[in-house]
């Protein structure tokens, strides 16, 4: 297993081709994916769509990409955290997915700051998080994690979810700000 980093307590690294059980375990839990799709993701589009797709952005832009987290003790795979391109030079996008037992532990705030001091550390100038407005749990994560609120926006979803009526957030963080002791 190679390691793309390391934290206090948890060991990442990048998701292979013999992991899509970890993803299923991951999805099938209906509170996990609360604010996300609102289902269950299906075996095989984590199979032919999840995993591909994850797969293709490490092949794609180095450094970046979702990264599977494991307890540093025991092992035990934990969830995702992810530094992801975007559409803006010099920004990343950073999020993560954890199983639903391990949460409250603080793992998503430590990872989610080893992800955004990584970033600053590789040479992005920008790094960005967003959520469902209603998603409180991952709003305190992303200022914990040293994001700032930046907007309130909509989305046009076919079949949205309870709470989508309230918008979506931003939260960033730029390096300067970061530097200052964000």
């Amino acid at each position: 297993m190679e390691t793309y980093l390391e934290t206090e307590r948890l060991v990442l690294r990048r998701f292979t081709t013999g992991d899509v059980e970890l993803l299923v375990e991951l999805d099938s839990d209906l509170e996990v994916m609360r604010f996300l799709s609102g289902q269950v993701t299906p075996r095989d589009e984590i199979e032919n769509k999840v995993l591909p797709g994850m797969l293709d952005v490490y092949a794609r832009h180095s450094g970046l990409g979702t990264f599977a987290a494991h307890e540093k003790v025991t092992g035990e795979f934990v969830g995702w955290f992810g530094l992801q391109p975007t559409s803006t030079a010099g920004t990343v996008g950073v999020g993560y997915r954890l199983r639903r037992d391990v949460w409250g532990q603080g793992y998503a705030t430590e990872g989610t700051r080893a992800l955004i001091a990584k970033a600053f550390a590789d040479g992005a100038e920008r790094v960005v998080a967003d959520t469902m407005a209603v998603n409180t749990k991952s709003r305190r994560v992303m200022v914990k994690s040293g994001l700032r609120f930046v907007r309130v926006f909509h989305v046009a979803f076919e079949d949205p979810l309870p709470g989508t009526e309230h918008g979506e957030v931003e939260y960033a963080v730029d390096r300067e700000t970061w530097s200052a002791g964000a």
